[in-house]
């Protein structure tokens, strides 16, 4: 093998990145995902949902709940391998095994509004975690009856399942985007000067209105006579704003009902979690401008 060559130009690395993205071409997955995320949305959580997408936090929850079981997990392995340390490491395996619960809840309520090439991923993530889990208590039930050989193998069994579940998750995230701000840019392409959107009249009440801002393509609302201003493409993912519906004072995405709030852009309802980016706006001589805000 040649060592000369960059970690991602050898073969091993390029059949290990083809590997993790497989997944995404599933299409056999479409259906029973489709009937998993049925389910999912038809849970009774009323406003636990957006709690558990993370809302609240600006960013999803799963990816910081999932930080306790791993590593009550990791943990266990060390301390089984440390004299002494049996009695601390079932206790861990049973920590990881309470913990895995709101972690993967949170999970599915972020998986059912993904659309299918990132939900056939986050199915096989999901599965790898739960074979992780199902071994995990395999584990903890060889333990209590003395089985300590038998619990530390499946053990070390379910850590290399949710290794490979975190594999994918990571993959999802930061290679497929799941998850994070698609609105992160805005600042960037909006115009730090005023520029010109159109007459007044051309924004009829109550209807978004596409244009653009510079670089940067923004919806228009007329709400009450009040004009606002928001970046056209959703931060959860990137849905196309302009062909959304005005409810309440929100602007309601057409692909996934994320709800933002047309005075500055607040997530109203998720699944999105990142707020709208809002421009500042003026009336001049009948015409419509907007510009990026001012920091304060």
């Amino acid at each position: 093998m040649n060592t000369s060559l960059p970690l991602h130009t050898r073969p091993w690395s390029r059949r290990l990145r083809r590997a993790v993205d497989a997944p995404a071409h599933w299409d056999l997955l479409d259906a029973p995902a489709s009937h998993l995320a049925a389910a999912v949305e038809s849970l009774p959580l009323g406003p636990y949902r957006d709690a558990l997408r993370g809302v609240w936090l600006g960013h999803p929850l799963h990816p910081l709940l999932v930080q306790m079981p791993l590593g009550f997990w990791t943990s266990a392995e060390l301390l089984d391998a440390t004299p002494g340390g049996r009695r601390s490491a079932d206790t861990l395996v049973t920590a990881g095994l309470l913990t895995a619960a709101p972690a993967a809840l949170a999970g599915w309520v972020d998986w059912a509004r993904l659309d299918p090439p990132r939900r056939r991923t986050g199915l096989v993530h999901a599965l790898s975690n739960t074979t992780g889990v199902l071994l995990y208590g395999g584990s903890l039930l060889a333990r209590c009856r003395g089985r300590r050989v038998r619990g530390r193998l499946l053990g070390l069994a379910g850590l290399t399942a949710v290794s490979v579940g975190a594999t994918l998750g990571a993959h999802l995230v930061y290679r497929q985007a799941a998850g994070p701000d698609r609105a992160a840019a805005v600042p960037l392409l909006a115009p730090a000067d005023w520029v010109g959107l159109g007459p007044v009249e051309d924004f009829p009440p109550d209807e978004p209105v596409r244009r653009t801002a510079g670089e940067l393509p923004v919806v228009v609302v007329n709400r009450g006579g009040q004009l606002h201003v928001l970046a056209e493409r959703c931060s959860h993912l990137s849905g196309p704003l302009a062909e959304g519906t005005i409810a309440d004072g929100c602007l309601r995405c057409p692909w996934h009902g994320s709800e933002f709030r047309l005075r500055d852009g607040e997530v109203a309802r998720g699944p999105a979690t990142a707020p709208q980016p809002v421009l500042e706006t003026r009336v001049l001589s009948g015409h419509l401008e907007a510009r990026l805000p001012a920091v304060s």
